[in-house]
């Protein structure tokens, strides 16, 4: 059963969650029921009868002895090369998962989530090196991070500190209230976004679009708009049914979208749109990239880096989507359209020939609406059929 996808799955999970309710509002723990519904929620997800199941459990261990592994060698040695040797191992089963059906091989590697978790488990890692996480994690603190059931198939990407702060937490009765009421708000807001809006724009626009326009190109400009404004209504119903959920579990999960289609630019959009993805990369890998050319000053030119830096990002992010066309296209084209931003950005600093104020505001965020809609174009498929 796919996560939020029915009725059926969120009366099951009101009928498992009314215990943690009673639970908080009484000021209890909530962590070991907590465990259970997780589960409980697991095996209801899984229980299509296939390897899915197999596949999360021997990934799991991988990443628990992975990540225990490497925090008993970070307390007494840092070689870089044990850490990208670890690193890369961690990511193999996403990799693979990626490649197996380009190869017309059974992809035995993938199930549900695999790239939340990996995204979870890399985190760790990095962190440790980095030495913000010292002391070592117990199994159970690792699976229940990593297995955190309402973000495992699409996010948000909790940060595993953030995370225990509020997983250890024992809320007051008022602090949970407080949290029980944004949950269930966010929970009625991903009603009205996926099931409403997003369904509505799907099925009474998308799919009538042929005897609604009257030429193939309006047919495509048609399309590029309402499936921008599909993707974002779906996405952002989910995430809403996702972090909902978490708050009435207790934990803060962070937000995934802040009004991306009032965006100014291409860089602000990144930083409304699926934010914990855009802000995983950009702490991972963009920083560590810039890092390591300043530290290495194998390149001097720090717009040069920069770009470099927003390439290498977008085309794993493309990539990350899947390594059909249309992914690495999307990819290629906000590197493209970040790169040209920073350049741009860097000249109007010294001649200022942009002008300022509400109306150019408005200007600004009208062309970053059809940039970006353009982009979901690319990323749609549409062009390539």
């Amino acid at each position: 059963m796919i996560p939020y996808s029915s009725f059926l799955f969120f009366i099951i999970l009101g009928i498992l969650l009314l215990p943690t309710m009673i639970l908080g509002i009484m000021g209890k723990r909530l962590r070991y029921y907590n465990v259970f519904v997780t589960i409980v929620v697991l095996a209801i997800i899984f229980s299509g009868g296939d390897e899915g199941f197999f596949s999360l459990v021997v990934f799991t261990i991988l990443q628990v002895v992975l990540v225990k592994g490497y925090i008993s060698y970070r307390q007494t040695k840092n070689s870089s090369l044990v850490f990208y040797i670890i690193s890369f191992l961690s990511i193999l089963p996403l990799i693979l998962s990626k490649l197996l059906p380009i190869l017309a091989v059974d992809n035995w590697a993938s199930f549900l989530g695999i790239s939340y978790l990996t995204f979870r488990a890399v985190q760790i890692i990095i962190e440790t090196r980095d030495g913000l996480i010292k002391e070592q994690l117990s199994v159970f603190q690792l699976v229940n991070f990593m297995l955190f059931y309402p973000t495992i198939s699409s996010g948000p990407i909790d940060r595993f500190r953030r995370f225990q702060k509020d997983e250890e937490k024992r809320w007051t009765p008022e602090e949970y209230k407080e949290l029980l009421y944004k949950g269930i708000n966010k929970i009625f807001l991903g009603f009205l976004y996926k099931f409403i809006i997003g369904y509505s724009i799907n099925t009474y626009f998308i799919m009538n679009l042929d005897s609604i326009a009257t030429s193939q190109f309006t047919n495509h400009l048609l399309y590029m708009y309402s499936y921008s404004l599909y993707l974002f209504f779906d996405f952002a119903g989910y995430t809403a049914f996702a972090v909902g959920v978490s708050y009435i579990m207790g934990i803060r999960s962070p937000e995934n979208f802040n009004m991306p289609f009032i965006s100014r630019n291409i860089k602000d959009f990144w930083n409304r749109w699926h934010m914990s993805l855009s802000f995983w990369f950009r702490d991972y890998v963009f920083m560590r990239f810039v890092l390591l050319m300043k530290k290495k000053k194998w390149i001097q030119n720090k717009m040069l880096v920069s770009n470099l830096g927003y390439i290498l990002l977008f085309l794993l992010m493309g990539v990350w989507h899947g390594l059909a066309i249309q992914y690495i296209m999307y990819g290629a084209y906000h590197a493209l359209m970040m790169a040209g931003f920073n350049f741009f950005e860097s000249w109007n600093k010294k001649h200022k020939r942009w002008p300022t104020g509400r109306a150019m505001t408005v200007v600004s965020i009208v062309i970053t609406f059809h940039v970006v809609c353009f982009g979901f174009y690319l990323f749609s498929g549409r062009p390539f059929q």
